[in-house]
């Protein structure tokens, strides 16, 4: 006879089958290269057997089916939209003149760093052909600075065909590891193709860009005497004037902390010498810096705090529903989170912003307000 468990699982794998099957027969070899290359990526984080941990059964079910919802849901024409970008023609209607100055400002240093030199088509082999891509121009205002950036993004996933998993997958440094080295630093004291350009410095949006860039600045910390931590490759120490200075970076964002504020000084200068020479680095020095969308206060002594202020008022601001000063709730949540909706299903266009929201309340909970995140949690398995 069968268990309860055995009966609670039979569904749920034959749903799994199914899928599976009904997706290995439309999938392409560019779909393989990718899923293992996000195979790869997943596993990338892991250091040494000791570090994996074995699913239970049901609990490697639920996960696979997760990530088919996941995808299904990627699979569409509509996509869904996390983070307020615009292409060229949407962004300058929006922006006006300073969406044209952030164009050209981009461009500008691209071509500064000698990024590209054109070639005319009939100069390139059938095989380089074959591997050119495209690249587009977006334009997003920087919540913090108020100010709007053009980002010239290379498109990127064509070039899964000829790359390795090895070749494209880097590690960015992990919260856990941000939030407990700043609180140690707050114990202590970011038309017509008529001619081809090869492109001759990495940009963003190639998939070997990350991983290029961690490489090389990884060696270079390492030339300096920096030990990179074991279970987070992105966080790195040295022993300065008998005290420990930690860098922790999220690809070309850095953080470096030191009871003594020369030895910060030292390592800005540093970075300007090797990476300033075009454009200066942008340091930020005093008790309250934002990193990775968090503002993280240092004001008072021996304590931090993490707020995402901003980021919580666009949330507000973006949703249908608009809330006043009097719009209070005593818990993140109301009484009837855990019951059942009885409502009709929601529109495609309430759908995908109930996703969003969620989404970035989980942002929002992961790194600032963790109070609220056994709510998000709720409404996460509602997507």
């Amino acid at each position: 006879m069968q268990s309860s468990r055995e009966r609670e699982l039979k569904p749920l794998k034959n749903n799994l089958k199914s899928g599976i099957c009904a997706k290995e027969g439309s999938r392409s070899t560019k779909d393989s290269k990718a899923i293992l290359e996000a195979q790869h990526s997943l596993c990338f984080q892991q250091i040494g057997n000791e570090m994996k941990a074995d699913y239970e059964e049901h609990d490697a079910i639920l996960i696979a089916c997760c990530m088919m919802q996941i995808k299904a849901k990627f699979d569409t024409d509509e996509g869904l939209n996390f983070i307020q970008q615009y292409y060229t023609n949407q962004g300058l209607k929006k922006f006006g003149h300073d969406g044209k100055d952030a164009v050209d400002k981009e461009l500008r240093q691209l071509l500064l760093r000698n990024c590209f030199t054109p070639q005319f088509v009939k100069d390139t082999t059938a095989s380089e052909q074959k591997k050119a891509q495209s690249a587009m121009m977006l334009l997003t205002e920087k919540q913090f600075e108020k100010t709007i950036k053009g980002c010239l993004v290379y498109q990127g996933d064509g070039t899964r065909e000829w790359l390795s998993q090895e070749d494209t997958a880097s590690p960015t440094a992990l919260q856990e590891a941000i939030t407990t080295t700043c609180v140690i630093a707050a114990h202590k004291e970011n038309g017509k193709r008529v001619i081809y350009e090869r492109v001759l410095r990495a940009i963003y949006g190639m998939l070997q860009l990350s991983l290029l860039f961690y490489n090389q600045f990884q060696s270079d910390l390492e030339a300096k005497g920096f030990v990179f931590n074991p279970y987070d490759l992105c966080v790195a120490n040295k022993v300065v004037d008998e005290k420990q200075q930690t860098i922790r970076f999220h690809v070309d964002d850095f953080m470096s902390s030191h009871m003594d504020p020369k030895v910060n000084d030292k390592f800005a200068e540093w970075l300007n010498m090797r990476y300033g020479s075009i454009k200066a680095c942008t340091i930020v020095r005093g008790k309250i810096h934002r990193y990775l969308g968090m503002t993280l206060d240092f004001s008072v002594k021996g304590k931090l705090k993490i707020r995402m202020d901003d980021y919580v008022k666009s949330i507000l601001e973006d949703f249908l529903i608009k809330f006043n000063k009097e719009s209070k709730q005593e818990t993140p949540a109301g009484n009837d989170l855990l019951e059942a909706g009885k409502g009709k299903l929601l529109s495609a266009e309430y759908h995908q912003i109930f996703h969003t929201t969620v989404a970035r309340g989980l942002y929002v909970s992961k790194r600032a307000s963790l109070d609220v995140h056994p709510t998000i949690t709720i409404l996460d398995l509602r997507v």
